[in-house]
């Protein structure tokens, strides 16, 4: 990435030359900054790329906030806070928002942290506005204080079961990691696949290695292997090995948690990384307004931007509209999360508004668009569109 992480702590500002305190754009308006924390993984073992990705969309939204003249002749200020992945550095961070007096937080990609930082936001009555966590259970009980822009893993991942049916893949392997989000993540795969005559077959990576795990998917005859594992370790090892085992030429490696979408998965593995279908939460066609917002994060990260910058964009983007509408101070938290049953905001992904889901703690977006889509083999760089929802 062309962006190097942030050290941990908070990074006030939102541009080059910005100092602390000052929101980007802030000269163009009047009064008092609104604070906005923001929790984001800068620094590993944080997927930091996600983070940077994450980052920008929320800079780039906060800029042009700000050019347009901000809320209400007030400048929008992102307070940032590096999680690391960390569900207990969430916490204190979102307790050390709350205190600052942030009128909301939004942001965070890794879900298990999101879901930490959701229930403490519960907790101390602070608005939260998740980018790009998809676990179901986002908070033990229904809260009107957390809204979510990304799908629940529940829909997202049929909808990837759905492709591998449809691509003639019954018997699965998964190599999994003991983590919520991973075992979310299998449970839904094998509720949703078993019916419909699939298997799926769990290979435990705290037991075994990547040439263990060609051993067992030859024994086990399995024609997909999905990776619910950390990246880069043990991702990386495991797609190097299995795509030089010649036993196991046709067999497809998945990926639905998104691991190839970032340009370090390509720089890690080449043309081993191609051709691994992944869930990307983009439409088909971007919309002008995608389109534009895609040129401008294109220039600031100096890559392709993911389906993660636009997450952050479209954050600041609903939150705006929630604070013009319903008052942007610290006394107006409560009003603030009443606006997520009622905030419409057009989108870099479509019409964004919120909704109470079956099974759904927070309020949700339904209808974020789900792609499956893999690196082209000819051109590693080019993404193939295999499936769509």
């Amino acid at each position: 990435m062309s962006t190097p992480p942030s050290p941990p702590g908070e990074r006030a500002g939102t541009g080059p030359g910005t100092g602390p305190g000052t929101g980007a754009g802030a000269e163009r308006t009047d009064g008092a900054s609104i604070r906005i924390g923001a929790l984001v993984p800068l620094t590993r073992p944080g997927w930091v790329g996600a983070g940077q990705h994450l980052l920008a969309g929320l800079e780039l939204g906060v800029r042009e906030v700000n050019d347009a003249g901000g809320i209400a002749g007030r400048p929008l200020e992102l307070v940032v806070r590096d999680t690391a992945a960390d569900p207990r550095r969430a916490v204190a961070a979102v307790d050390e928002l709350a205190a600052l007096g942030v009128a909301a937080a939004v942001g965070e990609y890794h879900s298990v942290v999101a879901r930490a930082a959701a229930g403490r936001a519960d907790a101390v009555g602070l608005p939260f506005l998740c980018s790009s966590a998809v676990l179901d259970a986002l908070t033990e009980q229904p809260t009107e204080w957390v809204a979510r822009l990304s799908p629940p893993q529940s829909r997202g991942w049929q909808v990837y079961a759905d492709f591998l049916l449809g691509a003639g893949h019954s018997r699965i392997a998964v190599a999994t990691q003991p983590s919520v989000y991973w075992a979310s993540g299998t449970r839904i795969l094998r509720d949703h696949l078993v019916p419909r005559g699939g298997t799926v077959l769990e290979l435990d990576m705290s037991v075994l290695t990547p040439t263990t795990v060609c051993d067992e998917l030859v024994e086990q005859g399995a024609t997909a292997l999905l990776l619910l594992v950390g990246h880069p370790d043990p991702a990386v090892p495991i797609v190097k090995s299995v795509r030089h085992d010649q036993r196991l030429g046709e067999i497809l490696i998945g990926a639905p948690a998104g691991q190839p979408e970032l340009a370090e998965w390509a720089a890690l593995l080449g043309g081993d990384g191609a051709a691994i279908p992944f869930l990307r939460y983009l439409p088909e066609r971007l919309s002008p307004l995608g389109t534009r917002v895609g040129t401008a994060l294109r220039e600031r990260l100096g890559a392709v931007p993911s389906f993660v910058a636009f997450e952050g964009y479209d954050t600041i983007a609903v939150l705006a509209e929630a604070l013009r509408s319903h008052g942007a101070d610290r006394a107006d938290r409560a009003r603030i999360a009443e606006s997520w049953s009622c905030v419409a905001v057009e989108g870099t992904r479509g019409r964004i508004r919120f909704s109470r889901m079956p099974g759904i703690s927070v309020r949700q977006w339904a209808r974020t668009p789900i792609q499956v889509v893999d690196r082209d083999p000819a051109d590693p760089d080019r993404f193939r569109i295999l499936h769509a929802d």
